[in-house]
């Protein structure tokens, strides 16, 4: 029997990020009807004893070392969600008081304003452009948020809130850190749905850290091409972004998968 919301996250070698956010989800939220769920794509034995000792109840703990990705472990949220929604955010992700409260049941997929540290300024969307090794940046910043849903091309990736049965999924050819920012918004648009933020689901991202996921920027290029094809972008931007060289190495790699 499905629950109205799973709360899940994927982590890799971070226990302590998924304490803070677990245990957030916990003191500040209500949980009713709702579950939360980790996905652990290292294999950390601290995380399974936390979860498994002291969430249970609130809490689940999957295991998931057969490949080792971000796109993959975000996938399995998915597959092994029991709620209607999934909220997919990084271990590394707070969410405002009432947050959880009207989450909408939609085959769209929905994001959300991010509030900066300043706890005043808010974005809410990406723009299409390629910057450091990805497509897409912030826009503008403001410290008022919209008033109402607004369309919007892309958002990070943080935070996704997308209906299980109608979930389109991350080519699971996909492997390693990055690569899925433009790629599954411009998929939803293909199977004629809308990308969406939500003035009312505001969350909080840790920038500053450390990326405890292996950072090859050739898997990042490899997905890139995987997802453009898939959805049969031009590729052009790709190769001119990361220089002739990367891509044609990249491009033989994506062809092995």
């Amino acid at each position: 029997m499905s629950i109205r919301l799973t709360v899940g996250m994927p982590s890799f070698n971070n226990f302590t990020e998924v304490f803070f956010t677990v245990q957030a989800l916990r003191m500040y939220h209500r949980l009713e009807d709702c579950e939360i769920l980790v996905i652990d794509n290292f294999g950390d034995d601290m995380l399974k004893n936390f979860i498994e000792g002291q969430c249970k109840g609130e809490a689940r703990y999957v295991k998931y070392t057969e490949s080792v990705g971000t796109a993959c472990a975000k996938n399995k949220v998915f597959e092994h969600a029991q709620g209607e929604m999934v909220l997919c955010i990084d271990s590394h992700v707070f969410l405002i008081p009432g947050a959880l409260n009207n989450i909408p049941v939609t085959d769209d997929l929905i994001q959300g304003p991010m509030v900066y540290n300043d706890f005043i300024n808010y974005t809410w969307e990406w723009k299409p452009v390629w910057r450091g090794h990805m497509w897409g940046i912030w826009g503008d910043y403001s410290p008022k948020r919209p008033s109402a849903p607004v369309e919007i091309w892309g958002c990070g990736g943080g935070l996704m809130l997308a209906k299980k049965s109608s979930w389109l999924g991350f080519n699971p050819k996909f492997k390693g850190f990055g690569g899925e920012e433009g790629y599954i918004h411009e998929k939803y648009r293909k199977a004629g749905r809308k990308v969406w933020s939500y003035p009312n689901l505001v969350w909080m991202h840790l920038f500053d850290r450390k990326i405890p996921y292996p950072l090859n920027l050739i898997d990042r290029v490899i997905n890139y091409i995987i997802g453009f094809r898939e959805l049969g972008l031009d590729l052009a931007p790709v190769k001119e972004h990361f220089g002739e060289d990367l891509f044609n190495k990249a491009t033989i790699e994506a062809d092995k998968r």
